[in-house]
């Protein structure tokens, strides 16, 4: 039996007072948060007055289009969707991507800030085939076990105007994808009804989740929100399905949002956002007050699409409480919680947090609180995943 004891931090669970408390670990799993827990024969990790989160979920990245951890390549794509999306497809060849090594620098990066699960829409095209399914999964192979990835097999360039795609989406989900995704149904594809056809056809199929890409605006975009719940409903798909972006939501009138915003909630419909850039983001505070799961991530890092991105969630965490316009210490949580609990609905652990029968995912950090940690992001002292302590003083340990 191996027994670990993490003695002598404060210990944050969302809605919940900060607690003094130890974590005892047994075989990788928590089996009591409390004073003076375990036995004499436990190794023990002493992080004194530490702040102790679960570990992080980035909940929507595109791994296999990084150039992190390669010479620096300047930004070359327009404003307009259209353009980075041409810019994208056009030097994904000459720039190597995707790229195993790359990806595998940005997967450490994430490990050594403290992120235990990973969300990658990876991109599934004719043109780029299941390479960079198997480019992930390489990379994450690499790691062994530091991080648990799960993909999402996008169609970054359409489903129905690019012939050839809906296929490969399928091919994708008998190697053992998890998530099928899709990209604004109306905006893109033209034909919003048969594109979640596809989606939806597929995903019932092969028994998968389903996370859409939805940049539509305004009205256009909040009626597609409003077909993605009526499918999500009809499937009987609540807590599998996820809508990223959003940028409808914020857009709309107010009595209009307050019902999207409800339907996501009964709908079991998730809302993931990176919050970047100037794009709208959703109203996290009124999504949460309604029961609606948010989570984030940080979309495209230092790729073709735009070079910013350090795969620190505890920075992406206070990027969403900045462009919430959060101050409060209670609001600033919200944005922690998207960025563990929230993301960990998304995914559907089974367990998760710091809580016995849940797996001894954990980071340490010098914070006083959860909100100082989000808006000061300080390096992560402790860093364990499944037990086994995988970063100290902010360094990834040897594999």
């Amino acid at each position: 039996m191996n027994e670990t004891v993490v003695r002598g931090g404060r210990v944050w669970r969302p809605g919940r007072a900060l607690e003094a408390a130890d974590v005892l670990i047994r075989d990788g799993v928590i089996v009591a948060v409390g004073p003076d827990v375990g036995t004499a024969d436990a190794e023990i990790i002493d992080v004194p007055g530490q702040l102790i989160l679960p570990g992080l979920v980035e909940a929507h990245c595109h791994l296999d289009k990084t150039l992190y951890g390669g010479p620096w390549v300047p930004h070359s794509a327009g404003e307009p969707l259209a353009e980075r999306i041409a810019n994208d497809r056009d030097r994904r060849g000459e720039l190597g991507i995707p790229d195993v090594d790359r990806i595998t620098a940005l997967l450490e990066r994430m490990i050594a800030c403290g992120t235990s699960h990973v969300r990658s829409h990876t991109d599934v095209d004719p043109e780029v085939g299941l390479r960079g399914i198997e480019a992930v999964r390489a990379a994450a192979d690499r790691l062994d076990g530091r991080v648990t990835v799960e993909q999402v097999a996008f169609p970054q360039h359409g489903v129905l105007t690019n012939p050839g795609t809906a296929e490969l989406l399928e091919e994708a989900l008998k190697n053992g994808v998890e998530t099928i995704g899709g990209i604004d149904p109306a905006g893109f594809d033209r034909d919003p009804v048969g594109q979640l056809n596809v989606i939806f056809g597929l995903a019932g199929r092969y028994g998968a989740g389903i996370d859409i890409h939805l940049h539509d605006g305004g009205t256009l975009g909040a009626f597609e929100f409003e077909l993605v719940i009526e499918r999500t409903e009809a499937a009987g798909l609540g807590g599998r399905v996820a809508i990223s972006h959003g940028y409808a939501l914020p857009q709309i009138d107010a009595a209009h949002r307050e019902r999207l915003v409800e339907r996501l909630a009964a709908a079991g419909v998730t809302l993931v956002t990176g919050a970047v850039y100037d794009f709208p983001v959703p109203p996290v505070k009124k999504l949460r007050a309604a029961g609606a799961n948010v989570a984030c991530g940080h979309d495209g890092i230092r790729d073709l699409w735009g070079p910013f991105g350090s795969g620190d969630m505890l920075e992406r965490a206070m990027h969403l409480a900045y462009r919430n316009t959060f101050r409060r210490d209670e609001d600033i949580e919200l944005a922690l919680e998207a960025a563990t609990h929230g993301g960990a609905r998304l995914l559907g652990l089974p367990a998760y947090g710091l809580e016995p029968g849940a797996p001894a995912d954990l980071v340490a950090v010098r914070a006083g609180t959860a909100a100082e940690a989000v808006v000061t992001h300080p390096p992560r002292d402790l860093v364990l995943k499944n037990g086994r302590t995988i970063v100290q003083n902010g360094v990834l340990l040897p594999g």
